[in-house]
């Protein structure tokens, strides 16, 4: 450890002089209260530390002790299910050891709890030839979460040693003769967190992330793999799509940072996910979900850390060949802390005042996201699905957090005020958002359902997007100067609207819709139009098909709240709409002709 001593201290930035022997990146306790941080600039022996704790009273003149190793996290069993914040202390722990409700400073906490003990059962045996990450053994972490014991990165050789049986983390497993030596492992590794985990090959990524989420899964899905932007104003529901996301995403483990937003939403979730239980397991979703909080009353300086410290815990699961899903909610609150040490540390500021390498920080930390060959000699496949959310302010997209997010980013959901002031949720404009990855996931769902999705799903969105060319017109002359194949164009499309896109998160029924009853959803309303279409061209009048169709309609649109084990409902009413429009045409005296 090296010593030096406070010179300056400007909010959570504090400058140390003879710090000679110091690193960037190093770890540091800064003044009499140790407080943490980390340095982020050298100047001959003066370091520049990004302090993660509150400054205030801290003075010249005071210690800084370098540790001598970057700010990293522990990884090992004990850590799904937890909420740690931004520099991983677990917050129940932290509660319990300062005996207060608040961050009290300069408190010492380990990451992970080392007088539990967890049952080893080992998969490898003495002799076996190993090399970095290759798994050695499994702990059943929780129900649904069975950690993978993997040999560190950089280790190779032969095991002299592996027991099954009872250990606490700090226990040594395992042994490897390495080249050099003997070397004695425990269940736990260490990794800093602003250097991504070796792989071995980077894939591209095809399969769907399926989200229970008719727009997302329908219009603009997301893969496995993938990596996806939530810009949108206050109020228009970036934190519901992304509890949404989190709660029903078809993943084995998700990482959730709430970075610089409101506590109250991260009291929602964890009041929520205890009690909700996991489609894909039967669990609850907090037996898959790791929680890092630093909120908007938490120290700034954290949150630059906390996004770093979830990609890292995201990359360790990847590793083991899970599919993980990563939300940041938000960026912008890391982009801001990012300002704010940018603007003390005197640099040359960017757009709007973020620093310089706004936009290559973004994209570092996107680029850890990915479908991956992962190292060892089993070539396991796992992947990291990154979801961010941007606020920008007033809703402006121009702004660089967002337009710089949009350069690497494969997905935009546009969330619109106007559809959420409508209530309309999800807000996610459908004429203004995109994915890159509709090419994969059609081929994907064309081959796997053995249908024409792709082409339903491009016929519904010009649909939409004619309704919209079409609303020009009805505002300037009014409805009635459109054709009647025109109204017919609107009304199919306020169906897609109102029946399909729009979503009640708080519904019990409609918060999830399956893969299956999207497709049944979206084949009912088509299938309306095509038999209404038919019946236009056999002579009914527009009129004449709504008015015949009331009940027919409210069915369809009453389909969303079918539940998932009565979808042959759904079923008998695409078999009794056939009936209605024959009925239809009877009245009308025409008949159908094959």
């Amino acid at each position: 450890m090296k010593n030096g001593k406070i010179i300056k201290v400007s909010g959570p930035l504090v400058m140390a002089e003879g710090m000679e022997n110091a690193n960037i990146q190093d770890i540091c306790r800064v003044g009499e209260l140790g407080l943490i941080g980390e340095i982020i600039e050298m100047r001959k022996d003066v370091a520049s530390i990004q302090v993660y704790e509150e400054t205030s009273g801290i003075g010249p003149g005071e210690p800084v002790v370098t540790t001598g190793e970057a700010l990293s996290v522990e990884l090992g069993p004990g850590i799904v299910s937890q909420m740690f914040d931004g520099i991983q202390r677990p917050l129940n722990t932290f509660k319990a050891i300062s005996n207060s409700n608040y961050l009290v400073r300069g408190t010492h906490v380990d990451p992970l709890d080392r007088t539990r003990e967890w049952e080893f059962v080992a998969t490898k045996q003495a002799g076996d030839q190993v090399v970095a990450g290759d798994i050695v053994g499994t702990v059943q972490e929780t129900k649904v979460i069975q950690h993978r014991i993997m040999v560190p990165y950089g280790v190779e050789g032969t095991i002299v040693s592996i027991n099954s049986g009872n250990y606490r983390l700090d226990e040594v497993v395992y042994t490897i003769q390495t080249e050099t030596d003997v070397k004695e492992f425990t269940m736990m590794q260490k990794w800093p967190v602003r250097r991504g985990r070796p792989i071995q090959q980077k894939l591209n990524p095809h399969t769907p992330l399926f989200t229970g989420q008719r727009v997302i899964d329908t219009f603009f899905p997301i893969t496995k793999g993938g990596s996806a932007a939530v810009p949108g104003p206050f109020g228009a529901g970036k934190t519901v799509v992304q509890h949404q996301i989190a709660k029903f995403a078809d993943v084995d483990l998700v990482v959730y940072v709430g970075c610089g937003e409101r506590g109250n939403e991260m009291t929602d979730v964890l009041n929520e996910f205890p009690e909700l239980i996991d489609p894909n397991t039967g669990e609850s979703l907090m037996e898959r979900t790791i929680l890092i909080a630093n909120t908007s009353n938490m120290p700034v300086a954290a949150r630059e850390a906390s996004i770093y410290t979830g990609i890292t815990i995201a990359e360790y699961f990847r590793d083991m060949g899970y599919n993980v899903a990563i939300m940041a909610d938000s960026t912008s609150r890391w982009a801001e802390a990012l300002r704010e040490m940018s603007g003390r540390l005197e640099e040359m500021p960017g757009d709007e005042g973020y620093p310089a390498y706004l936009g290559s920080r973004i994209a570092e930390y996107y680029e850890r996201a990915g479908r991956v060959i992962a190292l060892g000699s089993e070539k396991r496949e796992g992947s990291i699905s990154a979801i961010g959310a941007v606020s920008p302010p007033g809703g402006d997209t121009s702004e660089p957090v967002t337009q710089n997010t949009l350069r690497v980013v494969k997905i935009y959901w546009a969330l619109d005020a106007s559809l959420a002031q409508r209530r309309h949720f999800p807000s996610v404009n459908w004429l203004t958002s995109y994915s890159l990855y509709n090419t994969e996931v059609g081929t994907y769902m064309d081959s796997h359902t053995g249908t024409d999705w792709s082409k339903k799903v491009e016929h519904a969105m010009n649909l939409l997007q004619k309704e919209s060319e079409l609303e020009e017109i009805v505002r300037l002359v009014g409805i009635e100067s459109l054709s009647e194949k025109d109204r017919m164009t609107m009304a199919i499309a306020e169906m897609i609207r109102e029946d399909f896109l729009q979503q009640n998160a708080f519904d019990d029924v409609d918060t999830y819709t399956s893969q299956e009853k999207q497709q049944l959803m979206l084949e009912l309303i088509l299938g309306f139009e095509e038999e209404a279409r038919e019946a236009m061209r056999l002579g009914a009048y527009f009129q004449e098909i709504m008015d015949g169709t009331e009940n027919l309609r409210d069915q369809i649109a009453r389909s969303k709240f079918i539940p998932e084990n009565r979808l042959e409902e759904m079923k008998q009413i695409k078999t009794d709409m056939k009936e209605t429009l024959r009925n239809i045409l009877a009245e009308g005296g025409m008949t159908k002709n094959a």
